[in-house]
């Protein structure tokens, strides 16, 4: 991915985008008390054509970081945008293997969890995991403080595939969506089990290193398995990567990495919750947004305090945001209306 000159300005002239309209996002932010946005990255047609950095506070895997400087080789938290690379991996495991399939059943692939097994259990498939749709009892609405919250759990627990698993059915697999790291944390055993190899090396072998992504860390559960759900710490840059890779389609210069089609049923609304106005794909949240009086969609990764990393295929546009809003609503509307009001009306 080619990278500007200037930090804040457009390199090229040929992505038709109006520079002093995205840039005036800067400006904006200085002016907006209690922002706390790490950085901005817009890439188009495999060009980085904006990047802006901002000091401030934030935290490493829950550790707080109070003075935290912002650059191009800062590494930073996704939290649930680690669930995106689980996605593409499985995209990748399953066009490499003919003996499986999106509707295997899980528990076929995890022989040593058997005696969780029960015949509504035995239903929950790939698919299911890469949908949120197990239909196992699992909450992470609640507080991050309270200790039935779901991931938590699963940073707690000795064995978290156990801890994932043990749950009862509350709903027919493929039937309801409910947001769970326990179904990344599934899905990654299952391609563990599958490739021989934990998803840290397989995320390495298999995306980052034909990606040019060197620099990366991954966090670890009590278990020391790398966490699925959240524990993926990438640049601004790196991450971008990952989003222009899926707006071309799984291609990335003369290499196909992942199957075109994979593509796009992983960003192509397969589930949704009742009470939202989101669709979820593969392991994508899928979402609209309004242009010129007309609607656009848009898929998503979105991580706990603001991390985002949005894709338009229809605009060959990727956005990558980075913030520390862990602990209050602005991570909420702070990155969409940085998205709705700057990014997408710049484009021509």
């Amino acid at each position: 991915m080619a990278a500007p000159e200037d930090s804040h300005l457009p390199a090229h002239k040929n992505v038709e985008l109006d520079s002093d309209r995205l840039a005036a996002v800067v400006s904006w932010l200085k002016s907006l008390e209690g922002a706390n946005i790490h950085s901005i990255l817009v890439a188009r047609r495999d060009v980085l054509v904006f990047e802006h950095y901002r000091a401030g506070p934030d935290e490493r895997w829950g550790t707080p970081l109070p003075a935290a400087e912002h650059g191009i080789e800062t590494k930073h938290d996704l939290r649930s945008i680690t669930k995106v690379v689980i996605g593409l991996l499985a995209g990748q495991v399953l066009a490499a293997s003919s003996a499986l399939s999106l509707d295997a059943r899980i528990f076929d692939l995890l022989p040593a969890y058997a005696d969780l097994r029960s015949p509504a259990k035995y239903e929950i498939t790939i698919r299911h995991l890469l949908t949120m749709s197990a239909g196992l009892e699992w909450d992470e609405n609640v507080a991050l403080a309270d200790p039935d919250h779901g991931e938590l759990r699963l940073w707690r627990a000795d064995d978290p595939l156990r801890c994932a698993l043990e749950p009862r059915i509350v709903a027919k697999p493929g039937t309801l969506w409910n947001y769970s790291g326990a179904c990344s944390e599934l899905l990654a055993a299952v391609l563990e089990k599958v490739a021989g190899r934990p998803v840290d090396e397989l995320a390495r072998d298999l995306l980052f290193e034909p990606l040019g992504i060197e620099d990366f860390e991954w966090a670890r559960l009590k278990s020391g398995s790398p966490s699925a759900s959240g524990g993926l710490r990438l640049n601004a840059r790196d991450l971008a990567k990952l989003g222009s890779l899926v707006s071309m389609g799984g291609r990335w210069g003369e290499r196909s990495l992942l199957p075109q089609d994979w593509i796009r049923d992983a960003i192509s609304p397969q589930i949704g919750a009742p009470d939202r106005l989101f669709f979820y794909g593969y392991h994508w949240w899928l979402g609209r947004s309004l242009l010129r009086k007309r609607e656009v969609t848009w898929a998503a990764g979105l991580g706990l305090g603001g991390q985002r990393l949005f894709i338009l295929p229809e605009f060959d546009i990727v956005v990558v945001i980075t913030a520390g809003h862990y602990a209050d609503a602005m991570q909420a509307w702070l990155p969409l209306t940085i998205l709705n009001r700057f990014v997408l009306p710049s484009l021509r």
